[in-house]
């Protein structure tokens, strides 16, 4: 199982990252755009994921992400169950999170850099 932990240590080793605790929630943002959020009892992880291919996401495997909450559905964003994420699947969707809010070139030199 994927730990809070785990996560966090990744996220705050993406540069311009910053941890925020926003109404009890621990969330990961840069430049006040927020790209990871855990769920008051931290056993749920929302992510920033492209809109258009959050249904074929959920629809692959509907035991571990799942839809926003409604008012959350016009951005973004999906959610995962942290007891059924893979470290491998953790470290995958972090980075691209953290890669649709950080600048393009930003992105582009850490990934060239960490391959």
């Amino acid at each position: 199982m994927v730990t809070v932990g785990e996560i966090r240590a990744l996220a705050l080793s993406l540069p311009r990252t910053e941890e925020a605790l926003v109404h009890d929630r621990v969330k990961f943002r840069v430049r006040g755009l927020v790209y990871l959020a855990f769920s008051r009892d931290e056993t749920e992880l929302g992510f920033a994921y492209p809109k258009a291919e959050r249904a074929a996401l959920i629809e692959a495997e509907p035991d571990v992400y799942f839809m926003p909450i409604p008012s959350d559905e016009r951005f973004n964003w999906v959610r995962a169950h942290l007891s059924k994420l893979t470290h491998e699947r953790m470290r995958e969707l972090v980075i691209e999170a953290w890669c649709m809010v950080v600048p393009k070139g930003v992105a582009a030199a850490y990934l060239a850099r960490e391959g």
